[in-house]
């Protein structure tokens, strides 16, 4: 369910009501894998190394913490989307700031692709970043980095609940009238003008 225009927020999503039932996605240490492949935010072979130096259980236990990280940030979301954060804000961030504070990060230089160079530019090299895995509970930092990308530079009075009745997902509205409504057209918005027309169709029978 990648439909929030914010990996942050994509998150929350991981477990969600789209239908009738709720899903988790994050149910074991191999969802969590599997949503971290499928959201980009981690190399397939980095998952495949943690995963191959992971001891018996440790997968699981991370995916624990993941689900904890995961309500605190509903929480704190709840309470401020729909208005601007304040600087009073960072006060509740501790848990978010915890495990960032664990992060393993270097840079490097390197070659730049063909498709990054400037034609008057003085050098073909640049800095990457880097990320040491050495334990399963790395696997938590690009989440937080996400997390803390959406708190320090999206406008939160765009962070937004689709309105569909029974849904849960949330969405960082990027449309230009910011007026989208529904987590997808597809999902909500359809169910939306169906009940809708229905509505339209039992009055006019009246």
């Amino acid at each position: 369910m990648f439909l929030a225009d914010s990996r942050g927020l994509d998150f929350l999503n991981s477990i969600a009501v789209p239908v009738d039932t709720a899903v988790e996605w994050l149910h074991s240490g191999e969802g969590l894998l599997s949503w971290l492949a499928q959201s980009g935010l981690v190399a397939p072979a980095v998952l495949e190394e943690v995963r191959a130096a992971a001891g018996p259980g440790e997968l699981d236990a991370v995916t624990g913490e993941a689900r904890a990280l995961r309500e605190w940030f509903r929480t704190f979301v709840d309470k401020y989307r729909g208005r601007p954060l304040s600087p009073a804000a960072v006060g509740e961030l501790e848990p978010l700031n915890r495990v960032l504070a664990r992060a393993e990060e270097f840079v490097q230089v390197a070659a730049k692709p063909k498709s990054e160079r400037e034609p008057d530019e003085h050098t073909g090299l640049k800095l990457v970043q880097q990320q040491r895995w050495r334990a399963a509970n790395a696997l938590l930092q690009p989440v937080a980095r996400a997390m803390a990308g959406l708190i320090t530079e999206a406008d939160f009075t765009q962070v937004k609940h689709c309105e569909g009745p029974a849904c849960t997902l949330m969405f960082y509205d990027t449309t230009r009238s910011h007026a989208r409504r529904w987590c997808s057209m597809a999902i909500c918005g359809n169910r939306a003008k169906q009940a809708a027309h229905r509505e339209r169709v039992a009055l006019a029978k009246k």
